[in-house]
Parts: C-alpha cells; sequence; structure tokens
C-alpha cells in the first residue's frame, strides 16, 4: 500500500484513548490519588459529617454545644479509639490526604471567625459598663498569670526542650486566660439568659475578654514567625496599621456602599455586596498570613467590618453559615480530634497534670470573676453563674491549640492534655450555670420584652367585672402569638371584631338608638367613665393587643445574631409593624415583643408572657388561605360518591402549607404545642383557623356567629366570648344549646366500618411522647357546680338580665334542641344558620375537661360517613365538636375556646 493510503488510514483512524480509572476498571475509589483527590475527601466528609451530626443529636438533648460533639466526633474517628481498627486510618486519613482536608477546613475556619466578627457587637460593653470593665479584668489578669506558672512545669515534664520557653508560657496562659465568645453567646441563648442582667454582663465582659485573648494570640503567632525581634516588630506594627485601615476607612466605604446599593437599606445584600465581602475577607485572610499573622485574624477583622443596620448582618449571615457550620467547620475542629491521641495520656503524672490543668483553669476564672461580681454588687447566685459563663472554653481555645501545634510550640501529648480540659470545661459550663441560676432566680433586664404604658394602663381599667357577676363576658386584654404574614388576616379580623363601637345605625329606629344609648352608658358607667348628656358620644374601653412573635433558637449564627438584636427587630420586624398599623387605626393599644427561645420552650414562653402582660385571651391565630375554603368544601361534597377520596382538612394543613401525609412528625409536634399552650396558660385561650372569605362575600356584609353549647368552663367561656362579639353591630349570632339523649340511634359500626374509623382517625405519635391536656377529675360536687353554673349563664342571657349588653344579646339567637345525633345536627344547623353572602364564624369549647358527655363514637360515624381523614392527635387538640366541623369540610371559620386554668 503506498504512502498516500498510509495517510489516509491514520487520518481517519481513531487514536486509542487513554484508559480512565474508575470503579468498572477496578480502581478503589478510597484510595488516595493526587491527581483526583475529592474521591477521598467526599468520603472522609461524609463520615465526619455524619459522626457530627449523630453526636449532636444526642448532646443537644443535655443542652452542649455543638462544638463538644465536632471535637469528640474526631476524637473517635482519630487514633485514640477507631484509630485502633486496622487500616482503617491508613485507609480514610491516610497522611497524604490531610494537607487537602487541612486546607478544606481552614478555609471553613476563616470564614467562621468572619461569622465571630459579626458577632461581636461594641454597644454591649456600655451596658453595666462598670462591672463589665472588672469582670473581664479580673478575668484574664488571674487566669493569665496562673496560666504562665502553670506552663513552667508542664515544659519541664512534657517537652524536650526544642521549643522556645517564652512562647510555650505565652501560649498555655493565652489557652488558661481566653474565653471562647461564640459557644458562649449560645449558651446564653440557650439558656434564656440573654435579658437578663447576668447575661448583659457576661456578654459585655466576653466581648472585650474576646478581643484581648485574640490579641495575644496574634502577638504569640507574630513572636514565633519573627526571626529576631526587629522582625517581630514590623510584624506587629503591620498588623496594628492594618486594623485601623480595615476600621475605618475601609469601614466606611463598604457602608457607603452597601447605602449605595440599597442593600443596607433593604437588610438584605445583593449579589453585588456578597461578592465585595467574600474579596474582603478573602484579602483580609491573605494579609493577615503573609505578614506572619494567621489568616483567621483576617476573617475576624473583616467580620468587624459589616454594619448591622436593618438586619444587614444578619441576612448575610444566613447566606453563609449553614455551607459554614454544616460542611467546613466540622472538618476543621474533627482535625483537633484526629491530632488528639488520648492513648498518649498513659500513666498517673500524666493524667494528674490533666486534672491541675482543669482546675487552675476553671478556678482561675471562676473564683476571679465571681469575687469581681460579688464585689460590683451582685448576689451569690448571680456571681457563681458570671464566674461559671466566663470559664467556658470550647472554640476559641481549640483555635489557640491548633495554631501552637502547627507552630511546634505544643507537641501531641500537651495538645492532647489541653483538648480534654477544654472538652470538660466546655461540658461543666451549661449544668453549673443552671444550678447556680435557676429560673426563678433570674432578674431579666426587659432587653426583649417592651410593654408600652398604654398597655398597663388598659390592664388597670379593665379589672373589675361587669354589673350582675357576669364574670370576664367584655375581655379587652389579649395576647396573639403570630409568627407568618399569612396569620395577619385571621389576627385583624378576630380584633376588627372585638371593638365593640356600632356601625353608623339608621336614626329612624328609636329602638335600636334607645339601645346602643343605655349599653354605652352602661359600659361607661362599668369602667368609671363620665356619662354624657344624650347625643353626644362616648369613650368606649380601648381593646389591649399584646403581639408576640417567637423566632425560633437554632444552633445557627443568624439565630444568635437575632436574640443578641431583638431589641431592634422588634422595632423593625414587617409582622409587628402591620399589627401596630392596624392597631392605631382600630384605636387598639398594641405592644410588640419578640423573643428568641428553643422551639419546646416556645409553650412556656407564651405561657410566661400572658402572665406578665395579664392578659385575659390568649389568641393562636392560624391562616390556611383562601384555596383551602373551597377545597374543602367540594372535596366534602364529593365525598358521598362511590369514588370519593377521603377529605384531609386540617388547621395544620394550612399553617405548613403542606399536606400532612408528606410531614406527620411536624404536624404532630406543632399539635404538641398547641396543646402545651392550653395547658400552661394562666388565660383563656382561643385558637382561631381563619378560612378566608366566601366568593359571595360582599364589603359590609354581616358576620354571622354559630356556637353550640354543650356546657362546662370551655362553653361558658365560649358563650361569652360570643355575646362580646355581637357588641358589634355587624355581628349576628346564634348559640344552639344541645342536649344529647340516648344512644339508641346510633348506627353501629361493623368490624370494616370501625377498622376504617380508626384508618381514618390513626395516630401518628404515641400519647408518651405527647401527652394529652385533660385536667381534673370530675366528682359529684364539681360536676353539680357546672352545671349549675350552665344554667345560670344561661338563664341571665335569655332573659336578659344582663341590662348592660341587651344590645348585644337582642343580636343573639337562643335555641335549645334535643338530638341523640347531636355533632350531625350541629352541622345541619350550621349550614342553615347563615345567609350566603355572610362570613361564618363557628365558635366552640374545647371541652378536654368537664366535658358533659363523650362525642368520639359520633366523630367516628361521621367520618366514616363523610370518608374524612383526620389524625387522631386533631380530637386531642381540637375537641371532638370542632373535630366534627373540620371532618366535614364547612367553610366557616372555627374558633377553638378554653376557659383558664385555676392557678
Amino acid at each position: 500500500m503506498g504512502a498516500f493510503s498510509d495517510d489516509v488510514l491514520r487520518l481517519v483512524s481513531r487514536a486509542e484513548a487513554p484508559a480512565q480509572a474508575g470503579v468498572f476498571a477496578g480502581d478503589n475509589p478510597a484510595e488516595y490519588n493526587a491527581n483526583d483527590p475529592i474521591r477521598l475527601w467526599v468520603i472522609q466528609v461524609i463520615i465526619i459529617i455524619g459522626m457530627t451530626q449523630l453526636l449532636a443529636l444526642f448532646l443537644s438533648r443535655i443542652r452542649q454545644p455543638r462544638v463538644i460533639a465536632e471535637v469528640i466526633g474526631g476524637v473517635l474517628l482519630g487514633p485514640s479509639v477507631m484509630g485502633h481498627i486496622p487500616k482503617f486510618t491508613a485507609t480514610i486519613f491516610p497522611k497524604d490526604s490531610i494537607p487537602i482536608l487541612n486546607l478544606t477546613a481552614n478555609v471553613g475556619l476563616v470564614l467562621f471567625l468572619f461569622l465571630v466578627g459579626m458577632e461581636i457587637d461594641t454597644r454591649v460593653i456600655r451596658r453595666n459598663a462598670k462591672a463589665s470593665f472588672a469582670i473581664s479584668v479580673a478575668g484574664l489578669i488571674i487566669p493569665l498569670g496562673l496560666g504562665a506558672a502553670l506552663a513552667v512545669p508542664i515544659y519541664h515534664q512534657f517537652t524536650d526542650g526544642t521549643a522556645n520557653f517564652g512562647y510555650f508560657v505565652l501560649f498555655v496562659a493565652v489557652a488558661v486566660g481566653i474565653t471562647a465568645f461564640p459557644v458562649l453567646c449560645r449558651i446564653l441563648t440557650e439558656l434564656k439568659l440573654l435579658d437578663t442582667t447576668v447575661g448583659v454582663v457576661v456578654l459585655s465582659a466576653g466581648v472585650g475578654n474576646d478581643v484581648v485573648g485574640w490579641i495575644l494570640l496574634a502577638l504569640s503567632v507574630a513572636l514565633i514567625n519573627a526571626s529576631s525581634g526587629l522582625t517581630a516588630l514590623w510584624v506587629l506594627l503591620a498588623g496594628i496599621a492594618y486594623v485601623l485601615f480595615i476600621c475605618f476607612p475601609i469601614k466606611w466605604a463598604y457602608r457607603w456602599l452597601a447605602k449605595k446599593s440599597g442593600s443596607l437599606d433593604a437588610g438584605v445584600p445583593s449579589a453585588m455586596m456578597m461578592t465585595v465581602t467574600i474579596v474582603l475577607v478573602l484579602i483580609s485572610g491573605f494579609y493577615t498570613d503573609i505578614i506572619g499573622i494567621h489568616a483567621i485574624f483576617g476573617g475576624f477583622l473583616a467580620g468587624l467590618v459589616i454594619p448591622k443596620d436593618n438586619g444587614y448582618a444578619i441576612a448575610l449571615v444566613e447566606k453563609l453559615e449553614d455551607l459554614v457550620s454544616i460542611l467546613l467547620l466540622p472538618l476543621y475542629f474533627a482535625l483537633s480530634g484526629l491530632r488528639t491521641d488520648l492513648g498518649l495520656l498513659d500513666n498517673g503524672i500524666t493524667w494528674g497534670y490533666v486534672v491541675l490543668i482543669c482546675v487552675v483553669a476553671f478556678f482561675s476564672k471562676f473564683l476571679g470573676c465571681a469575687i469581681t461580681a460579688k464585689l460590683t454588687g451582685f448576689n451569690f447566685r448571680e456571681a457563681g453563674a458570671i464566674g461559671t459563663l466566663m470559664s467556658c472554653k470550647g472554640l476559641v481555645e481549640l483555635i489557640v491549640l491548633n495554631v501552637g501545634l502547627s507552630a511546634g510550640i505544643l507537641d501531641t501529648r500537651t495538645f492532647s492534655m489541653f483538648v480534654l480540659h477544654a472538652l470538660v470545661l466546655t461540658f461543666m459550663t451549661t449544668p453549673l450555670t443552671i444550678l447556680f441560676y435557676p429560673p426563678k432566680y433570674r432578674v431579666h433586664a426587659s432587653a426583649v420584652q417592651q410593654l408600652s404604658p398604654s398597655t398597663n394602663a388598659t390592664v388597670e381599667d379593665g379589672t373589675s367585672a361587669p354589673p350582675g357577676d357576669f364574670g370576664d363576658a367584655l375581655r379587652s386584654r389579649f395576647t396573639v402569638v403570630v409568627d407568618r404574614l399569612e396569620q395577619l388576616p385571621a389576627v385583624m379580623t378576630l380584633t376588627q371584631l372585638l371593638q365593640s363601637h356600632s356601625a353608623p345605625e339608621s336614626t329612624s329606629d328609636d329602638s335600636s338608638t334607645d339601645s346602643s344609648k343605655y349599653e354605652k352608658a352602661a359600659l361607661a358607667q362599668r369602667h368609671g367613665l363620665p356619662s354624657l348628656p344624650h347625643g353626644r358620644q362616648i369613650q368606649e374601653p380601648r381593646i389591649s393587643l399584646d403581639a408576640l412573635r417567637l423566632i425560633e433558637l437554632t444552633n445557627r449564627t443568624s439565630a444568635v445574631l437575632k436574640s443578641q438584636a431583638a431589641d431592634s427587630l422588634v422595632q423593625s420586624d414587617p409582622v409587628l409593624a402591620i399589627l401596630k398599623t392596624h392597631g392605631y387605626l382600630n384605636r387598639m393599644t398594641v405592644s410588640t415583643s419578640l423573643a428568641v427561645v428553643g422551639y419546646e420552650d416556645f409553650s412556656e414562653n407564651v405561657a410566661q408572657h400572658a402572665r406578665a402582660a395579664s392578659s385575659q385571651l390568649v389568641i393562636l391565630p392560624w391562616t390556611s388561605g383562601l384555596a383551602s375554603v373551597e377545597e374543602a368544601t367540594e372535596t366534602a361534597n364529593d365525598a358521598s360518591g362511590s369514588h370519593a377520596t377521603p377529605v384531609s382538612t386540617s388547621p395544620f394543613d394550612g399553617l405548613f402549607q403542606q399536606k400532612r401525609e408528606r410531614d406527620h412528625g411536624s404536624v404532630a409536634a406543632h399539635s404538641h404545642f398547641i396543646r402545651r399552650v392550653f395547658a400552661d396558660a394562666p388565660a383563656d385561650v382561643a385558637l382561631f383557623w381563619d378560612r378566608g372569605f366566601p366568593q359571595a362575600f360582599e364589603s359590609g356584609a354581616q358576620y354571622h356567629v354559630f356556637m353550640p353549647f354543650f356546657g362546662g368552663p370551655d362553653d361558658r367561656a365560649a358563650l361569652s366570648f360570643v355575646v362580646q362579639l355581637a357588641l358589634n353591630s355587624a355581628v349576628s349570632a346564634t348559640v344552639v344549646k344541645m342536649k344529647k339523649v340516648g344512644d339508641d340511634e346510633l348506627t353501629p359500626l361493623n368490624s370494616i366500618d370501625h377498622a376504617k374509623a380508626q384508618t381514618l382517625l390513626q395516630s401518628s405519635v404515641h400519647n408518651t411522647v405527647f401527652p394529652d391536656t385533660v385536667y381534673g377529675v370530675q366528682t359529684t360536687q364539681t360536676r353539680l357546680a357546672s352545671e349549675t353554673a350552665d344554667s345560670i349563664l344561661w338563664t341571665k342571657l335569655t332573659t336578659s338580665a344582663v341590662p348592660e349588653l341587651a344590645g348585644a344579646i337582642s343580636r343573639v339567637t337562643f335555641l335549645e334542641e334535643t338530638s341523640s345525633k347531636p355533632l350531625h345536627t350541629l352541622v345541619d344547623l350550621v349550614s342553615r344558620s347563615a345567609a350566603s353572602n355572610a362570613r361564618q364564624v363557628v365558635v366552640v369549647g374545647r371541652s378536654r375537661r368537664m366535658a358533659v358527655e363523650s362525642h368520639h363514637a359520633e366523630l367516628q360515624e361521621l367520618c366514616v360517613e363523610r370518608n374524612a381523614s383526620l389524625e387522631s392527635d386533631l380530637p386531642k387538640t381540637l375537641g371532638d365538636v370542632a373535630c366534627a366541623f373540620v371532618a366535614t369540610g364547612t367553610s366557616a371559620s372555627l374558633l377553638v375556646m378554653q376557659a383558664a386554668q385555676k392557678q
């Protein structure tokens, strides 16, 4: 074949592709490959994150900070425990792969120190500045001195003398004297101490202590990296110059740029500002690293630049924190654990020094800070709590120790000793603080709750009961728990109806006019207001609304920032701002409060807040949206078909904006929260499920309230509430007194229907986890007393024996019904009780205590007939009567009332 042919064949033939290393070619992905390190890196990251999350799940139950889980996870994965498994370390954490892991971890550490810098708020130092300064100084000088003294025997006992003695003493003194400010913030927030005098002082002292500690650490690193005294001087001067440069011109320039771009006014950093921020952090870390100070100081200084106006810093943190806290930061502290070898602590002398380190580190901080706190006016418990909190170690000390290990000042043995002592002292902080300073002894600094003076005046005005011993028929003080914008229509609707002033009426209706005048005169007399001449308007009692916004406290940095800035967030929060405007336009006194607490403490916080505000009614509003009304109605109407599907309607579907089947745990957890509020609240509680407006609703149309009255304290509270709503001339009401007669007509469920009922009312959570809220044991005496109270109240209202409420009672229709199937009767009545263009509200008593009779069997029958699916937790939350309306898909809004528990 000729040369031409050979050339053609070479052109058209494919070059043989190089073999790709992969699992199909027998490649081992766990084997480290310097050209493709990501595979082993992913395995390492997944193992570290999995171990950290598993330990954090357990340790969080005992209120331990996440850093303990991260370090213990590293210790377990390191030579101390799993390193004893043959070839585990060589396979998963080979020496050649550690630099890649270390680089990723250090990037995360720089970003984390940037977040820590944003947590530093120098404004807190001004709060109790004198005491904070004294405690901060005492918490530094004494531990630094004792730490330096402790370093001398440790140096001679555990080092070979190659490390510089002066540097070793300086590092040990800093490790003993420093306070872990980030962990301290999280402990204060979790223990709900941020708004106490102790919390404010500790936070202020911790800021000063932390800043001085970082300066000393930077000084130590600069001295170590400098080859001569002149070089060390240049390093320090360059560091000081950079601090001044970044804290003044750079800070001013960043603020100007954020304001110019509109990000600062909006409270949300734009993409451009995020780019500027990341570049600033990286350049800052780069500069401090090249001048001989660790890159973490650059990240920390960059955090001081970020403005905190309008929640800008919080929004910026929310964009970064998950990547840093979940992925990058655990790598750094896991590396600390991997470098820790507890097997080197193999003799009594070593363990004796470990105990000595713990004792000196704790008591040097504890005694110095506690005694100073006592001398500045704190009592014994407060001083003990301050001393304990200031002795907290954790993140910062581990960073100090890692810097010392990397610089060759500490060897593996001394490093392991100090890591162990940091874990012990951090673990001790929370239980000792609770022991010294339990909740009942805490003095709050009113940093979060801000009840206005006008609210207190309203409280005084509403304490007297109306004439005729009608109790609290007219409530004026309300606490509403509101968390989302979607709940505002429910709050506005209910508070608008509670306004007792009547709409303008026709002057030709003399009887109505006289009734209104008589009603207003009676109200004026009741509240101590002057009676005015004929034809003049009188000042009516104003509704006092105390809005509580709850934000869940998590391990995120943004949650900690929110807890520190609660006093400013309460002023800028859009939900609370809308409620303030609504109150101003409707002549209501509105006070606002914001609390950042753990989800398990939500109900307790609601109860404490209602007690502090002397509330007469706690309102829990939920909104399911406009579409749910029509969907639920259509589904209920189609349920009688042969191919009908179960109706899945619940107040909690709308709350979470998702189907219950997708997240049983969240629904059950929130049901538990509501039940705990019902159980713990010191006032009446109303759960209001707003179903929106019907399609035919017109502006100015009437509201119609329907209420079934079976008896009991909850029904009596609900009836008095209905009467108060009827003070508004736009509200009419129908109250049906139901009496159940015999169970003969109740259709018995066969085995198939019974199984179906159990399925439709299946339980998602065991009662041992979410206990039912049924209170007290009925006795003959309490039952008779309750029935007597029912009869007296019903008689007074139906015979107009309460003249000051004559106008309201005239708009209420009282009926009496008897039925063997009261729930069926009520469902039929509610559909006929209002005009098509009226907005309907069903008010029921929860009746989980002192119930006249059980309706559970009839509720099961209704579910089978309507093919309605309900969680078994729902009847325990709402009660059987309310669940009957939910199961049948009524389009009316639903309000479930429970009377206050006797304290």
